[in-house]
């Protein structure tokens, strides 16, 4: 017999507690109706697989301080401060109050090749590349929790000795302590304006994690700050481009009917932590062939971390020309003096410019010119 917890009377929708459906604000159910908290009917159900579910927390009879929200990274219906994380996100999980109206820059190239954030000049000798991007933790500290000064006291162009036609991006991915550091910092610090200071041509906005073993809410949430923190960058004059990410169609629905909603300028995934075939051949693959066959033939998409040719090739087939591919790859490689080749990686022993430039023209080349 399941019996469902009371959810708590506080002036937002929460999830329920030990992820009692029926306690829950966001329950839709097999048939859209809902259980008898349902507010917003955003949810299918729990995740067979989560691990979080049967915590010390979620029993009926647990403690007020069961839940010891400093150690725990989870959100879940059962921490003693969802109302203060429900709150935090506007009280809502909806997608409907969001919109980003921030124009794609002219002139990006299909392939974006990241470097370490340091001066791009010896890199770019033989490439006078038209764009390159720089990843979230070479901007801000993941031991300080703060902008590198290098890019508060001058343009991020500057900072990357660009030439004036050359574009900055900011690929605003990262770790999990590195991206929830940033979203909590964001406000008190004024982040997003300062990083507007910096004049970036491009932010892709940062993506908070998606796990299969994680509770809905987790997902619920990140899905929704994912967008709320592009709109910000968008309403802070950044031309910016949301993240995406999903765990189960009915997410990638919701995306849908966002996007056809408010029509952004492109969107962005990233797959670079999606290493392992069987992860790639049943969540994001499938996920990319969905989005490819249902959003505007027209809206471009930029793929973060792809690097196996085989990869690259299938989503050259589902999203053409309007595929931008943004890698470290080349850098990484170049490092120990390699390059990216048909036949994998091949140790040539070439210098560093060398071999950046080698693979960013390999990488290029796998791609169809705009």
């Amino acid at each position: 017999m399941t019996v469902s917890l009371p959810i708590p009377t506080v002036g937002v929708p929460l999830p329920g507690r030990g992820c009692d459906c029926n306690a829950c604000a966001f329950y839709a159910g097999p048939d859209g109706r809902g259980g008898p908290a349902t507010v917003e009917p955003l949810c299918s159900g729990t995740n067979s697989d989560c691990r979080f579910c049967g915590c010390a927390a979620a029993e009926a009879d647990a403690p007020a301080n069961a839940c010891v929200t400093r150690s725990c990274p989870i959100r879940c219906g059962s921490r003693t401060d969802i109302a203060q994380w429900m709150a935090d996100v506007g009280g809502t999980l909806a997608f409907d109050d969001i919109s980003i109206d921030s124009p794609l820059p002219d002139g990006l190239p299909p392939f974006i090749p990241m470097t370490d954030g340091s001066s791009v000049t010896r890199l770019d000798a033989s490439l006078n590349w038209p764009a390159y991007g720089v990843g979230l933790r070479r901007v801000f500290s993941p031991d300080t929790h703060t902008l590198y000064r290098r890019f508060t006291e001058q343009s991020a162009r500057q900072a990357l000795d660009l030439k004036p036609h050359q574009k900055a991006v900011l690929v605003g991915y990262g770790e999990d302590p590195l991206v929830e550091a940033f979203w909590t910092k964001r406000q008190r610090d004024n982040l997003v304006e300062r990083i507007a200071e910096q004049q970036w041509d491009l932010v892709l906005s940062c993506n908070y994690s998606i796990y299969g073993d994680w509770p809905r809410t987790e997902h619920l949430l990140n899905m929704r700050r994912s967008l709320m923190l592009a709109q910000e960058f968008a309403e802070a004059g950044v031309p910016v481009v949301p993240n995406i990410y999903w765990f189960r169609l009915e997410d990638l629905q919701r995306y849908l009917a966002w996007t056809e909603d408010t029509q952004p300028a492109a969107i962005a995934v990233n797959v670079q932590t999606v290493r392992d075939n069987s992860t790639w051949d049943t969540w994001e693959r499938p996920g990319l062939h969905w989005l490819a066959a249902n959003l505007p033939d027209d809206m471009p998409i930029i793929l973060t971390g792809l690097s196996r040719t085989n990869r690259i090739a299938e989503m050259v087939q589902l999203f053409g020309t309007r595929l931008t591919l943004v890698s470290q790859n080349p850098h990484q490689y170049a490092l120990h003096g390699a390059i990216m080749t048909a036949n994998g990686r091949e140790d040539v022993h070439a210098r560093p410019e060398d071999a950046f430039a080698a693979t960013v023209r390999y990488m290029a080349s796998l791609l169809p010119a705009r």
